[in-house]
């Protein structure tokens, strides 16, 4: 068979719709434990996978589709990306385009803390101060500040976990444009309460204690926390939209 045949051949087997959402749930698990059914619909609704439908409205999905959840999954679990950017990547690719130098995704070769290559990235150890600030861009005063204003937290021995970088990022690419941690006690304040709200939709079906209603609060949780960052951007985008108005 012909190169070129062989290579389109292998292109159309990559996208030939084949597997059900469960069946890509259970792909999934081994390396993602925390992946659900919910979570893979919200990547869908969030235009980062595009699985096929068949007739009677079930998804089918690809290898391709497979693949591109598992970038999706790795780079926010290792790498803390926030959805949007991890959309840019993949449009990127999909245009045939490199990414940025240092983008910190599957692929490239910036790490994005010093931390042991074990192949244990779920139990990832807490970083120093000077490996947290470099790792998301603050200077030492600024990550004190974020301590100070309770937006960042230590364990006992001062170290910060690695599950809060994408705040200190989000605060670091805040502070380039002058608004300083000492600002954003409002942010913390109003996460606390959204947090205590989704909190007492959670909290009865934990009271079960049982295996099966973990996963559904798990799931219940994942989903009102998107909604709830879904509002929250979209009466921000709102609001701004009003500045800019004559």
């Amino acid at each position: 068979m012909p190169e070129r045949e062989r290579a389109l051949g292998d292109a159309e087997d990559q996208r030939a719709p084949r597997h059900t959402i469960g069946e890509v749930l259970a792909l999934l698990r081994d390396d993602f434990p925390d992946v659900t059914i919910s979570k893979i619909r919200y990547l869908e609704s969030e235009d980062l996978v595009h699985p096929q439908r068949t007739p009677s409205g079930y998804r089918k999905f690809s290898r391709a589709d497979v693949t591109r959840l598992r970038y999706v999954l790795t780079a926010q679990r290792d790498h803390y990306l926030p959805l949007r950017v991890i959309k840019d990547h993949l449009d990127a690719l999909d245009r045939g385009e490199p990414l940025p130098a240092g983008a910190g995704v599957p692929g490239t070769a910036t790490p994005v803390a010093e931390v042991p290559e074990d192949g244990e990235r779920t139990a990832t150890p807490p970083l120093t101060p000077e490996q947290f600030a470099r790792a998301a861009g603050l200077e030492p005063g600024q990550l004190a500040d974020c301590v100070q204003f309770g937006l960042l937290s230590t364990d006992a021995d001062g170290r910060h976990p690695a599950s809060d970088l994408p705040i200190a990022r989000a605060a670091a690419g805040l502070a380039r444009h002058g608004i300083e941690p000492r600002h954003l006690r409002a942010y913390r304040t109003g996460a606390e309460r959204e947090a205590g709200l989704i909190e007492q939709l959670v909290a009865p079906v934990l009271r079960a204690r049982s295996e099966e209603a973990r996963t559904r609060a798990t799931e219940k949780l994942q989903e009102l926390a998107a909604l709830s960052a879904q509002l929250h951007t979209a009466l921000l985008e709102s609001r701004l939209r009003d500045l800019l108005r004559p």
